[in-house]
């Protein structure tokens, strides 16, 4: 036990204290509470402290940020978060739930094992794609369901995006060693700058109703493999303007992360699953400034934390490369990428959302795809059956033509954030691919053709196979293949000219595809 510890978390160490079985009672600490780990429950307690921007200096605040912890993440995790509950007695003698006043106030939670936190599992290499989408589903259910800020709440507002940013300016500023200063103000200067653009996008983003009260500090170690799926947990309950925010700055969040951590290709499985499952294209458009910001406040963490006295030299080292690790990130953040605009083209079966999941991990892509965007323009879900025969329901002509018209529309949102873009769709009429190709040259992109080929044979096994699984998107069958091969426009000499031929029979090499792709969309 760690006798620099208050007497009451000291006592605590004494199994006669709770009115259950403890095993191996431990202690995490923080700058704002204690953790007190009992073996089957953990009880967080709130320090008595306030640093000016919390303010935990009397026992109603604490009961009332231990009420507000608790309502805020049962919105996620219900199932860990049991209560509020009361330590009585004295500070060396507790008692949990016993009778009297209140001395302290904990929160009781279900002890999880540390090992199935996210970042855990990541270090461990246990982090799958699966979780990862898992995770974005939760996420982005979350989103949709929470309370909007309304327009009499300054939540949101360009002056409240620009605060917490032109802080975190002056605080590493005030710790930083002069050699680290220009980048900084580098960073400075292009945040500044993307402000001043992004300044009528923020304002519309909240009208439109994209700032929520959402988690705060959605990253990988408040995320936990619990009860068979991710749970997000610890939300931020202490500050309401860092709560309530536009709900890309906390995807950016999310994406920055694993990046940090060196897994780009689980970064851009996240954020392509969200703006797939919310349609929340327009969103890139801040995504890029959000992302600056969240590595500039891990950054901020880890300046604080290297300013903090009886730091060992390999800690004070490690601390500092942490920092040069945001501070590098969030720079990279703000070069621009030379954009693209790739469309697929083939029958069905082909493979192009298999190939085109690949390509968009590997080459850093968003993608749109025209089975979804269908189906969202006609209220449906991505997986739901539309019951449409061939040139009827939502695939009738005039609902493909909007489909088409909303993929150009789309496919421009994207370009216009700076992101390449992939068009997944069959695009086996001249007209579509027209359409598209028309949007990259009002962009002064680059325009490519993914022609994804595989034998007939392959194709009707495929979508045979497809048929019988449950949460397939498509709901093309071997009728379908027939009309498009009865209907279909072959590329002409002038789209070959753009075109990347794949035999997709097999599984193709997805890193010396992507890079024939780049090959093929680097301007002269």
């Amino acid at each position: 036990m760690d006798d620099r510890l208050p007497p009451l978390i000291q006592a605590l160490h004494n199994p006669a204290c709770y009115d259950h079985a403890v095993q191996d009672i431990r202690v995490i600490e923080t700058h704002i509470s204690w953790v007190v780990l009992t073996g089957c429950y953990a009880y967080k307690i709130k320090k008595p402290v306030d640093l000016g921007f919390l303010d935990l200096s009397t026992l109603d605040k604490r009961r009332y940020y231990c009420e507000e912890e608790l309502r805020l993440n049962r919105r996620l995790a219900e199932s860990l978060y049991l209560g509020v509950i009361s330590i009585t007695g004295t500070p060396t003698s507790p008692r949990l739930n016993g009778a009297g006043p209140a001395i302290e106030y904990a929160v009781k939670m279900i002890q999880f094992p540390e090992e199935a936190r996210l970042d855990r599992m990541l270090t461990r290499g246990d982090l799958q794609s699966e979780h990862v989408d898992l995770l974005v589903q939760e996420l982005a259910e979350f989103h949709d369901r929470i309370a909007i800020a309304g327009n009499d709440k300054p939540y949101g507002d360009p002056e409240q995006v620009h605060e917490p940013v032109t802080q975190n300016f002056t605080q590493i500023r005030s710790r930083l060693d002069p050699q680290d200063q220009p980048q900084l103000r580098r960073l400075e200067i292009w945040s500044e700058l993307s402000f001043s653009e992004l300044r009528p996008t923020f304002e519309t983003r909240k009208r439109d109703g994209f700032v929520r009260e959402c988690h705060g500090d959605a990253h990988l170690a408040n995320m936990v493999w619990f009860e068979e799926r991710v749970m997000l947990f610890d939300c931020l309950e202490f500050n309401a303007n860092l709560r309530w925010i536009d709900v890309m700055s906390e995807v950016a969040f999310l994406v920055m992360d694993l990046d940090d951590r060196g897994r780009p290709d689980l970064a851009r499985r996240a954020l392509n699953g969200y703006l797939e499952q919310t349609g929340d294209y327009a969103g890139l458009a801040v995504f890029r400034f959000y992302q600056v910001y969240r590595a500039l406040v891990r950054a901020k963490v880890a300046c604080i934390r290297l300013g903090q006295n009886g730091l060992g030299g390999d800690e004070k080292k490690r601390t500092r490369d942490e920092y040069l690790g945001y501070a590098n990130l969030a720079e990279r953040y703000t070069r621009d990428i030379p954009a693209s605009l790739i469309i697929t083209h083939g029958l069905s079966g082909s493979g192009k959302t298999r190939v085109s999941q690949q390509l968009l991990e590997a080459f850093d892509a968003i993608r749109v795809r025209s089975d979804v965007e269908r189906k969202r323009l006609h209220g449906l879900g991505a997986h739901a059956r539309s019951g449409s025969g061939i040139d009827s329901g939502i695939y009738a002509s005039q609902a493909s033509e909007r489909t088409y018209a909303r993929l150009a529309e789309l496919a421009a949102i994207v370009l216009r954030a700076g992101h390449t873009v992939i068009v997944d769709a069959a695009f086996l009429k001249r007209d579509q691919r027209d359409r598209l190709r028309a949007v990259a040259e009002r962009a002064r992109v680059p325009f490519a053709i993914l022609d994804l080929q595989a034998a007939e044979n392959i194709l009707r096994e495929r979508l045979s196979l497809r048929a019988r699984q449950q949460r397939e998107v498509s709901e093309a069958g071997l009728a379908v293949l027939d009309h498009q091969l009865a209907t279909r426009e072959p590329l002409a000499a002038d789209e070959l000219r753009v075109s990347l031929t794949v035999d997709n029979t097999a599984s193709p090499d997805i890193a010396a595809l992507a890079q024939k792709l780049r090959a093929l969309t680097v301007r002269p």
